[in-house]
């Protein structure tokens, strides 16, 4: 039997297909990077990690405090913080002062996990849920730990997430009557 042999028109049209192929391909590709690179959902997304990271750093920072070191921590908390709550701050901090150095106490606070629960990237605030778990220690006592799940608000003041609120997450839900 004798061996196929592909003629130079053949080889040419093979050729051509395959460029085909390979441009579109490239075309698709490029056309799908591009979309992806200007798409608002990429840029939604990233100010929704923004808000998370800020707002779970505030919180964090909010519930760390180290007697020691006051001046440092209580600063640390005017940083992170703006509007009525970064006045509630300011105003109470000389009391609040006088009250930790008093207690000996220190608080470090672990971020157990995060959510953005609303996010208005064009208002410039957003919503997020804690998790969170605050060692306290007094000297002389065992140190304790509590759980807790905080609901912040977040405020974007000079292109950074602030925290402007913090309060308690309810738990559970209410009781069948």
């Amino acid at each position: 039997m004798r061996p196929m042999r592909l003629t130079t028109h053949a080889v040419t049209v093979i050729a051509l297909a395959l460029t085909l192929v390979a441009g579109g391909f490239a075309a698709w590709a490029g056309r799908s990077w591009y979309d992806a690179a200007h798409d608002d959902s990429a840029a939604y997304a990233e100010q929704r990690d923004r808000a998370l990271a800020a707002g779970e750093q505030a919180v964090q920072n909010l519930n760390t405090l180290d007697h020691r070191d006051l001046d440092r921590g209580l600063d640390l908390w005017e940083s992170s913080t703006t509007g009525e709550l970064h006045d509630q701050l300011v105003d109470g901090r000389t009391e609040f002062a006088a009250q930790v150095k008093e207690a000996k106490t220190v608080t470090t606070a672990k971020v157990l996990s995060g959510a953005v629960t609303e996010l208005d990237d064009r208002a410039g605030r957003a919503r997020v849920l804690v998790a969170l778990r605050v060692t306290v220690r007094t000297p002389g006592e065992a140190s304790t730990d509590k759980d807790s799940r905080l609901l912040g608000e977040l405020t974007r003041t000079d292109g950074r997430w602030k925290l402007s609120a913090l309060g308690q997450a309810p738990v559970g839900g209410t009781p069948a009557g």
